[in-house]
């Protein structure tokens, strides 16, 4: 780097951290609840590929349809991931897992849930 150059900087998940952003998943992909969610994403990368941050959600169960490649780390919480392929898992806090880009099915919020994520897309 030359002198003008700013050095990139670390990006901290404590202390104060922006404002979350809130949002719900499309009504027609609500299955039940009303699965409430927020979002604090902390870091992207310049080409907006890679995007990192903290997401919590209300209980309630919705379908997805990954286009991304993302890893969770639950901090707080249990979710029911069901693949439309008849898989199911159950994650709980200190649980890490990736859902691979082109996955579909349904995630359940039955405790309220927080998480660390990083998706690439």
């Amino acid at each position: 780097m030359t002198a003008n150059q700013e050095f990139p900087k670390l990006v901290l998940f404590q202390g104060v951290l922006p404002a979350a952003d809130v949002y719900r998943p499309a009504g027609d992909r609500i299955v039940s609840g009303d699965p409430v969610q927020s979002a604090q994403n902390l870091f992207q990368s310049p080409d907006g590929r890679f995007n990192s941050g903290i997401w919590s959600g209300q209980p309630g169960t919705w379908r997805v349809v990954f286009t991304e490649s993302e890893f969770c780390h639950i901090l707080e919480g249990v979710i029911i991931v069901r693949g439309d392929d008849g898989s199911e898992a159950t994650f709980r806090a200190g649980d890490a897992f990736v859902t691979p880009a082109g996955f579909t099915g349904t995630w359940e919020i039955v405790e309220a849930a927080k998480k660390f994520y990083a998706f690439y897309e």
